[in-house]
């Protein structure tokens, strides 16, 4: 860690020592229940520190990476080299109106049940989506027929150059899972929804449908990160896969799940190797079988254990 103690001590300028946490293991801040140590991980409170972190970061040629939630994220069991930002304590949601101003951090369910409380309709869809905003805003995160493009009206990110930027929906290039967010790797401080009246009755009932859904539909008992795959183009990656006969496959304590087959599941103490194997071997059949190449809307991140050791 020596070479990481100029860049604490900056960090510590900008945010409480509480804030800070050194080797902090992954596992502890991922859906999927797995992950190595982080070699800094750091909770700022506000878009300010959020702000002077990154450019320390960049000033010290350090790798930094931002977190919501840690639902759509696979970290290599060798961790992390470099600054995890989590963002979650970035978590206000706000309401004017018709409009909902949320925080990067804030969950998707808190600003479904804001919306909820506020008689305010079509984000139902988010109800049970288990991440942040904004890690919902930059993939354009949706389910049940709907996505974020639908009730997005704009996005305050921090550019390239570290400054505040207010984007537009057209200038968010909203697409499947992607983004400009993404494609030029600004970082998301909050979200501005733009909703319609509704009836609070009708709005409930539509969020309990889906969540009954979800929960006969998929493996919610277990860590996981979500539909594993991205769908290809003309095809569902779930059906592929259980086409292949591959639902219920194992590689050690990773499962692709039974109830679901766009799943891949820590059933108790797997590895991100095992989990990363599988996938692995759920590509290589389906693109034996059919010739469809499946890609991972699951975000990789970190090193290998083996090669953490050796450095």
């Amino acid at each position: 860690m020596m070479q990481y103690e100029k860049i604490i001590k900056q960090i510590n300028k900008v945010t409480s020592k509480e804030n800070i946490k050194i080797n902090e293991l992954m596992e502890n801040h991922t859906s999927f229940k797995v992950g190595g140590p982080a070699d800094v991980l750091v909770t700022p409170e506000n878009a300010m520190e959020v702000q002077s972190i990154i450019k320390i970061c960049k000033e010290n040629k350090v790798d930094y990476y931002l977190i919501g939630k840690g639902s759509n994220l696979l970290v290599r069991d060798g961790g992390i080299r470099g600054v995890v930002i989590k963002l979650c304590k970035l978590n206000k949601i706000e309401v004017e109106g018709n409009k909902i101003t949320a925080q990067s951090g804030a969950s998707l369910y808190d600003v479904t049940m804001v919306a909820l409380d506020k008689g305010l309709k079509g984000v139902e869809f988010a109800n049970g989506i288990p991440g942040s905003i904004g890690g919902a805003a930059a993939m354009n995160a949706g389910a049940y027929n709907g996505e974020m493009c639908m009730v997005l009206e704009s996005t305050l990110v921090i550019d390239n150059n570290g400054e505040l930027l207010t984007l537009t929906k057209d200038e968010l290039e909203l697409s499947y899972r992607s983004s400009a967010i993404l494609k030029h790797g600004y970082t998301v401080i909050s979200v501005t929804l733009a909703l319609e009246p509704g009836d609070r009755a009708v709005i409930k009932a539509r969020m309990d449908d889906l969540w009954k859904k979800r929960n006969d539909k998929q493996p919610l008992e277990y860590p996981s990160a979500g539909s594993t795959f991205k769908r290809p183009e003309g095809h569902y990656a779930s059906v592929l896969i259980q086409d292949c006969n591959l639902k219920g496959t194992s590689v050690g304590d990773a499962q692709v799940s039974e109830k679901h087959s766009g799943f891949i599941i820590n059933k108790k103490n797997a590895s991100a190797k095992d989990i990363l194997d599988l996938i692995s071997l759920v590509q290589q059949q389906v693109e034996e079988k059919y010739g469809v190449q499946l890609s991972t809307e699951v975000k990789i991140w970190g090193e290998d254990l083996l090669l953490a050791k050796e450095a």
